[in-house]
């Protein structure tokens, strides 16, 4: 049955099915898509408008340091940051995600 849903409503039956926030890496596999991490996110911007319409939100919990912890809390975007703006490292956990009523 899934494999007639579009990539849009496999991410959020993922999200929906998810007892804990899930990065790009782990909705691609739990939605069983073959994406680029890149082409999530721009699926992610979409669900979010997908779910404001059906009355849930799409929470983004912020990308994080490894290095020093710095917190993207201010964020716009969904995309994962390339670096750390407090001590220049490479090493960021992804944004993770989830759903909830609003």
């Amino acid at each position: 049955m899934s494999e007639f849903l579009t990539a849009r409503e496999r991410i959020i039956q993922a999200l929906l099915s998810s007892s804990a926030p899930l990065d790009v890496y782990q909705i691609r596999e739990a939605a069983g898509l073959d994406l680029k991490p890149s082409e999530i996110y721009g699926e992610l911007e979409h669900v979010a408008k997908t779910l404001k319409r059906r009355g849930m939100r799409l929470v983004v919990v912020p990308a994080k340091c490894r290095s020093c912890g710095y917190e993207f809390r201010d964020r716009e975007r969904l995309k994962k940051p390339s670096r750390c703006p407090r001590c220049k490292s490479e090493r960021i956990d992804p944004p993770k995600f989830y759903i909830t009523s609003s």
